[in-house]
Order: C-alpha cells, then structure tokens, then sequence
C-alpha cells in the first residue's frame, strides 16, 4: 500500500475524517489565544563608591560623622576611580552623581565630577553609621575607654543603639531609604553614589538577606566600585569590589 494512503501499521480508519479549516483556524478547536507579553520593569543601577582613603582609615580610627580629609593616597585614589568613571560616561551616560556630606565623600565625588562634568549632589542620609561614644577611636582604645560598648559592638547586637550614635539596625533603615530615594528619582539609569563603607555594607547586605548581625564576609574597599540593581522594591548585587582602575592600593573598613 502506498505511504499517500496509510501510516504503516495504521488503518486509515483509526484517524477521524479532516475537519475544513474556518478563518484562520481549525473548525472545533478554539482559536490559539496570544502569548502574555511580559513587560520587563526598569530598573537603576546604583554605582557606590566608598571614598578614598584618609590617615584614620589607615590608623584604624572610627571616623563615622568626623569630617576627615583624604590622604595623598586617598586623593590619588580619587583621580584614578574619576578617569575609570569619565571612560564609562563617554559609552554609556550616568544620570546623575550623589555624594554623603562629608569630605571624604565630597572630595572623592567632586573629583569624579571634573572628570565626567555631572553636577554634584551631597545628601547628610548618605553618612557613614554615627558611632558615638566609639568614634574617633581605634579598637584597642574602644577596650580601654568604653569597654562596655564595644562589647556590645563586637557581638554585633543589630538593635545595640552606641551611647550618642546609632544602631546598626537603624543606621540600615536611614542608608536603604536613601538609596531607595535616589533610585526613585532616576528610573531606569546608572546613578553614581559616593560614601562610605559602612554605606555599601548596608546595600549588600540587603540585596543578599543577611540582616545586619552576622559577621561581614564581603569586601568594603577604599575608591572600589560596587554595583546594586533596584528592580520595583527588590535590590541585587550585579557586581562588588572593583579596584582593578586603582594602580595604588586600597584598604578594607575596620
């Protein structure tokens, strides 16, 4: 028998008759209705920078809302990180640059501004954590003169409030809102934002869940680019810790 005629092995009666095709589709079955089109939601891209290194960094002093000035390498830093930024602007534009208040952050930020020609918005919300009766010391001074607080510090109680500063927990609420803001205000776009370490380790440890508790595991470097995705009310990591545009080197928070 010819393959026209039957599929070998198979009656042609086993096979209903064909139905006549209808305008465009099959009569007795439903019309194929359209695939949802998914309409991606847009998203801003925060580049954080935490500044440029100063003498405390390197003496391991808090500085938290002391006004401290870059070093000479913290203002090479600040150079370095500004011509890396000004190349990216060139092929893809940031929409604006935001800065915390203080110098550090400022002169870190006002040196990214000459190079890319944005404006400069400073924001007091943008501060490193207010450590209180904590700041201006370095840890072994903190074990000696406020020996209960910095046990409370290093056991890393998130509601713990430092005696004249912040808890961590609430210093994270302060920081996101922030953020949040910014983001808000430039939807879909790349926005520049100059801090503080403390400032970045509130973003990722809010785009990976950790809370404010746990140990930090992550890197916050001096003049590193650390990029987080706000997606509606959602916030990711896309990339962290970047100082390959520093040929001096960097330290980590304290």
């Amino acid at each position: 028998m010819p393959l026209s005629h039957a599929v070998v092995g198979v009656p042609l009666c086993a096979f209903p008759p064909a139905l006549p095709a209808t305008a465009g589709h099959l009569q007795g079955f439903a019309a194929p209705t359209a695939a949802p089109r998914l309409i991606p939601m847009p998203h801003t891209t925060l580049w954080l920078i935490r500044h440029g290194e100063t003498d405390w960094n390197r003496a391991r002093r808090f500085q938290g809302h002391t006004d401290t000035p870059l070093n000479r390498i913290g203002l090479q830093q600040a150079e370095q990180l500004a011509l890396s930024l000004a190349l990216h602007h060139q092929r893809e534009r940031f929409a604006a640059l935001y800065a915390s208040d203080l110098a550090r952050a400022t002169q870190t930020a006002a040196a990214v501004a000459r190079q890319t020609g944005l404006a400069l918005a400073t924001d007091a919300a943008l501060r490193e954590q207010h450590y209180g009766v904590l700041a201006r010391l370095t840890p072994e001074e903190m074990a000696i003169q406020q020996p209960e607080a910095y046990a409370r510090w290093i056991a890393r109680d998130a509601d713990y409030v430092l005696p004249g500063g912040e808890s961590r927990n609430g210093f994270s609420v302060r920081v996101l809102a922030a953020l949040k803001a910014i983001a808000n205000r430039h939807p879909a776009s790349q926005v520049l934002v100059v801090a503080h370490g403390g400032v970045l380790d509130c973003a990722y440890r809010a785009a990976t869940g950790q809370g404010m508790a746990p140990t930090r595991l992550h890197d916050l470097l001096n003049a590193s680019i650390n990029r987080v995705r706000f997606v509606g009310d959602s916030l990711d990591v896309v990339a962290w810790g970047d100082v390959s545009h520093l040929q001096v080197e960097t330290q980590d928070e304290v």
